[in-house]
Order: structure tokens, then C-alpha cells, then sequence
């Protein structure tokens, strides 16, 4: 097919199977995401249906890159009429150097996260609780990040721990929606300069913000403080990087969607740097060196559907693993635990960087073996299965490899610690 030709197929899935609603701004320059609102599950979904309707197949840089923005950058790959961009290295400069940029992973712990940075406390160590961090797979054997098993008290009652201060819960369930919006605007119209001020959105709600995933629903934290005028909110989003002023209407319909409630507060002015003891006993609160949550859940996930329990069908490991990607994104997490011993002990950059390679490779395992999923879920094959369960075998063992890695430079930081014989302070201000 010529790229014109794939740009039509294109189309033609969007509009047939994917049933796009947005095709009005369908071109070869539509942004994928922001034009298309299609999230990388969307993408796999578009991708495969080239293969199976157009018999198109689907290059590894589809699978795996992060550049492809637009509907031209997709069929060209698949035309083979343009090379795939260069991915960037990741991270950008020394892991001991104010220009490493960190990952953002996690709604919740970037909030929190981003007043250790502005404290200039060095915030590392709060991620040692993302890369296994709590999930809910409900009696339908969905995969899901937000439901109401899924607490964050853990990360609370460690924050108030490691780092002084007392994250509060403002937000009050036994009360209405419509009160608690009139509560969040008071507190915001209140808060000293000190005063952190976090609300769970439904970001599907705002579609003038970026929706990397494109979830629908999308719960979300934000950080809100009052605008240049009282029709809007100044937001803050650590997660996603972006700050600016959103109208008040806006964000009071995305905190009233029935997907979402919560809110919490704290003040700045608690903030201390943690003590190594403090951090040696939440990693260790953290760490299961044997076990690997996500990939426990995945593999329980798609033996229950292929045997057929309680009425399930392959058909269905579509929906009920469509949030993997969420979760396959905070194993990124190792990398701020490998970075803050990195730094700590003055350990080579060449080394990190052989760590950040690895994680790497089981992030982009994931993505490979979601797309496997879909492939199963969509065509019924069920004789690739042994496949599935083959590449939940390899991300076992690479997930157990990093633990071990990890785990030796966690011994070997808290040896140091011990003797006060670390590099660099706990308190160091980080990019």
C-alpha cells in the first residue's frame, strides 16, 4: 500500500470498528492524541485492525516508539515510506547532575512529590512504593488503578513519616458531591502560600489538557489555587508537567462525574528531609524481592478468561486489561530507587544507565505483551496463549533480576548510611 492508501485505511478503521467520534479533524497531519483522543491502547487496537482487515503488518517501531504523533507518522511507518524517529536517550544527562529530569508515574505521589522538590528535598525515595503500588482486580477480573479498594493511606502514613508532613483528608464522603465542591473552593480561597491543596478530577472531563491515556473515566489528582480572576483556578499537575489556568465550571464538572472523590491537603511549612532510617524502613516496608504483584495479576487475569470462569470469554481480556498500560508505566519507578542510590553513593553513570536500559526493556515488554492481548481478545486464537504465558514468564524473570539489583545497592547504601559514609546529603535539590 502507498502511505496515501494507508492514511484511507486509517480512516476507514476509525471510523468502522474503533467508531471514532472525533473524525472531523481526520487527516494526514491529525494529532493522534490530541486531535483523535486516541491513548496507546487505541493506537495498539488501530494497529492491529491494519493487520487483520488490510493485512498490513505492524513494524516493531509501532509497538515500541514513543514519537509517532501524527496520522502520517503511522502510515508511513506501515508504508515503509519514512524510518521510525530516534528515541531519546533516557535520562538526559548524569544521574548526578541538576539536569536529570525524573519520571512522572503516579497522580497521587507526583502531587505529593512535587512539594519535596519545591522544598528542595530530594523525593526519591517516595517512589520505592510505585513500582508494586496497590491495584484492584474485582470479581469481573478487571484490572483497575482507581476503585474502592484502592487506598493511598499507605502513602500518607509514610509521607508523614519520612518527610514531617501530615497529608489530611479534606474531602468528605458522607457529604454531596455539590457541597464538597463548595468546601474545595473555600479551602482554595483561604489557603496560606504554604497550603497544598489536592482534588480528584475526571480528566476525561477536561479535554483542553493533554489525556495521555484517554481514559474515560480518568481519575486524576490535581493541585488547585485561586486564579488571576474568581472564574478560574490556577492547576497545578505534577504528574503530566503542565500548569495554567482552567475556568472554575470546567473543573467543578470534572470533580461532580460519579468516577471520582477525594481530596486532601497539607502544608508545606511540615516539610523535613527524611532520615536514612526512616527510608531504609519504607523500602523495606515496600520490597517484595520474590514477588511480582502486576504480572501475578495479569497471568490470574488471563487464566480466568480462558478457561471460561464465572461466563468470561478471550473476547474480553480486551476491556478487563485495557488499563495495563497505567500500570506497566510506574515501573519506571526503579529508576528513581536506582537513581537515589546512584547519587547517594556516587556510583558511575555508565552503570545507571545499564539499569535505566533494563527497565526499559520490561516497559516496553508490557506494551509488547498487551499487544499480544489484543490480538487474542480480537481474533479468538486462543492457540496463542502459551505465548502470552511465555512473555509473563520473561517479565517475571527481568522484574526479579532488577529487584536483585536493586536490593544489592539498597544493602549496599544502607552499609554506608550506617558509617555516615554517603556522598551526598539526603537534602540535596534535584531537577
Amino acid at each position: 500500500m502507498t502511505e496515501h492508501e494507508v492514511v484511507d485505511a486509517i480512516h476507514t478503521v476509525l471510523r468502522d470498528h474503533l467508531q471514532n467520534r472525533h473524525l472531523d479533524r481526520f487527516g494526514p497531519d491529525a494529532r493522534l492524541n490530541e486531535d483523535l483522543y486516541l491513548d496507546s491502547v487505541l493506537m495498539m487496537e488501530l494497529f492491529l485492525q491494519l493487520e487483520l482487515s488490510f493485512g498490513l503488518e505492524a513494524p516493531d517501531e509501532l509497538i515500541t516508539s514513543r514519537d509517532l504523533a501524527t496520522v502520517a507518522d503511522v502510515a508511513g511507518l506501515f508504508a515503509g515510506t519514512r524510518p521510525a524517529a530516534a528515541e531519546e536517550a533516557l535520562p538526559p544527562g548524569s544521574v548526578h547532575g541538576e539536569e536529570y529530569k525524573d519520571l512522572k508515574i503516579h497522580c497521587f505521589v507526583s502531587c505529593v512529590c512535587d512539594a519535596l522538590k519545591r522544598a528542595g528535598i530530594d523525593h526519591r525515595p517516595f517512589y520505592f512504593g510505585v513500582w508494586d503500588a496497590g491495584f484492584e482486580v474485582g470479581a469481573d477480573r478487571v484490572l483497575r488503578y482507581h476503585g474502592p479498594t484502592v487506598s493511598h493511606d499507605v502513602f500518607r502514613d509514610w509521607y508523614h513519616r519520612l518527610y514531617g508532613a501530615e497529608v489530611r483528608q479534606w474531602y468528605d464522603h458522607g457529604r454531596s458531591k455539590e457541597d464538597n465542591l463548595a468546601l474545595l473552593a473555600d479551602l482554595v480561597e483561604r489557603r496560606s502560600d504554604s497550603l497544598s491543596i489536592m482534588a480528584m478530577i475526571d480528566l476525561f472531563h477536561l479535554p483542553e489538557r493533554e489525556n495521555k491515556f484517554n481514559q474515560n473515566p480518568f481519575p486524576h489528582y490535581l493541585m488547585l489555587e485561586t486564579g488571576s480572576n474568581p472564574a478560574v483556578f490556577m492547576v497545578r499537575d505534577p504528574d503530566f508537567r503542565w500548569e495554567g489556568e482552567i475556568a472554575r465550571d470546567r473543573i467543578a464538572t470534572a470533580f461532580l462525574q460519579p468516577s471520582v472523590a477525594g481530596g486532601y491537603l497539607f502544608d508545606r511549612r511540615e516539610l523535613r528531609p527524611a532520615r536514612p532510617a526512616d527510608i531504609a524502613a519504607y523500602f523495606e516496608a515496600c520490597f517484595l524481592p520474590d514477588a511480582n504483584p502486576l504480572t501475578a495479576a495479569v497471568r490470574g487475569i488471563l487464566t480466568a478468561h480462558l478457561d471460561g470462569t464465572d461466563g468470561l470469554s478471550p473476547a474480553g481480556l480486551s476491556h478487563a486489561l485495557r488499563e495495563l498500560p497505567v500500570f506497566a508505566i510506574r515501573k519506571y519507578a526503579y529508576e528513581h530507587g536506582f537513581a537515589f542510590f546512584w547519587r547517594a553513593l556516587r556510583l558511575p553513570d555508565d552503570s545507571f544507565l545499564a539499569r535505566c536500559d533494563e527497565i526499559e526493556e520490561l516497559f516496553q515488554g508490557f506494551k509488547a505483551l498487551q499487544y499480544a492481548i489484543l490480538r487474542l481478545a480480537q481474533t479468538g486464537d486462543t492457540g496463542l496463549a502459551p505465548d502470552l504465558f511465555a512473555r509473563l514468564d520473561l517479565l517475571d524473570r527481568q522484574e526479579t533480576a532488577l529487584k536483585r539489583e536493586l536490593g544489592a545497592v539498597f544493602r549496599q547504601w544502607r552499609a554506608a548510611a550506617a558509617t555516615h559514609a554517603l556522598s551526598a546529603p539526603l537534602s540535596s535539590k534535584v531537577a
